[in-house]
């Protein structure tokens, strides 16, 4: 148990794993799972780790996907583009502005790599990785059979997908299909961007603005460890959030449209004045409430605590109980956060 996690998750977590590999092609990936399942480990395959939070030392064998490669094919409609799953999400971003395509610069920024953003259906600035998506390539762990799954088939949600459920643990993403349309529309319904004006705004300017907030708002994990945003936009009953809004008109609200209500966790954190509020090494980030941060060697522990006292303060003003948007990972694999945290 002397293989360390801490260089593989932004939150900084010193914990360890049996066995890291690093795999950067199919082959490599299936035969450390293969060599793994042989001698009755678990498996976890990550990208960057930017979105986990390693609960207790890891029993078994940690897979690093660092499948690359982007291939770009151009129709008179659209861009097509095939990425591999260790690509750098954000760094594909930028490839593709420098390259003239755009359609993808309200997703600067987000941590991780390409082929995580499926799992949690990516999203910021109203735009979610479903909207671009075209297919997602997998591979069957056991039996090493290629599958790719149209984005229908994806069965994205809000931070959702197929991934998480049925799929999950069975098939590991190997590439990305992305299609891009040339006839491009801005989207500015979120933050600063609401002050663009959608006539003559460039692609860039929004991917100027987009970074400009994310790195004004968020902590950088090289700086202080945090896995992003903690914990999930509440969605709620038109019920709850009327409720809500009667008592809170300025609340910010983002109605859906199946009738349901998007509310801002952030928002709802904030009021309940918990920036700054520290539990071990773990605090509630002082700029953006939704970041919870490794401020000073914090144990996982501290962290679960931290998001049990901000849920339950959260749960009792505004009777809307949040849950994690980060993984967490037991001993011999991923575990409910909201029953860690309750």
């Amino acid at each position: 148990m002397n293989h360390s996690l801490k260089p593989w998750n932004t939150f900084g977590i010193d914990r360890n794993a049996l066995q890291i590999v690093q795999a950067t092609d199919s082959q490599q990936l299936l035969a450390a799972w293969k060599h793994a399942t042989q001698q009755n480990q678990p498996v976890l395959i990550l990208g960057e780790g930017s979105n986990v939070l390693f609960l207790e030392d890891y029993s078994g064998t940690v897979i690093i996907n660092r499948i690359s490669g982007i291939d770009v094919e151009e129709t008179p409609e659209r861009w097509r583009l095939h990425v591999g799953a260790g690509e750098n999400w954000h760094n594909l971003v930028q490839f593709t502005l420098d390259n003239g395509m755009a359609g993808l610069e309200n997703l600067a920024l987000i941590p991780g790599c390409a082929g995580s953003s499926p799992i949690q259906n990516i999203g910021a600035y109203g735009i979610e990785l479903k909207h671009v998506c075209e297919y997602v390539d997998c591979i069957e762990l056991a039996t090493g059979k290629a599958l790719r799954l149209t984005a229908e088939q994806c069965r994205f949600g809000y931070r959702d997908s197929i991934f998480k459920h049925e799929y999950q643990d069975k098939f590991v993403i190997v590439a990305v299909g992305l299609q891009l349309t040339k006839h491009w529309q801005p989207v500015l319904s979120y933050g600063d961007l609401t002050r663009l004006d959608p006539a003559t705004v460039t692609p860039r300017q929004i991917f100027d603005a987009v970074c400009h907030m994310r790195m004004s708002k968020l902590p950088d994990p090289k700086q202080q460890g945090n896995a992003g945003s903690f914990f999930k936009n509440p969605v709620v009953t038109a019920e709850v959030a009327n409720a809500l809004l009667a008592q809170w008109p300025a609340a910010p609200h983002y109605p859906q449209a199946d009738g349901s209500v998007k509310l801002a966790a952030g928002w709802l954190i904030d009021q309940c004045q918990l920036k700054g509020t520290t539990y071990g090494g773990a605090a509630v980030h002082r700029q953006q409430a939704l970041v919870l941060i490794n401020e000073n060697r914090a144990t996982s522990d501290d962290v679960v605590q931290l998001a049990h006292q901000v849920r339950l303060r959260v749960g009792e003003k505004f009777n809307v109980w949040l849950e994690p948007e980060v993984r967490f990972i037991g001993a011999h694999g991923e575990v409910n956060a909201v029953e860690t945290i309750a």
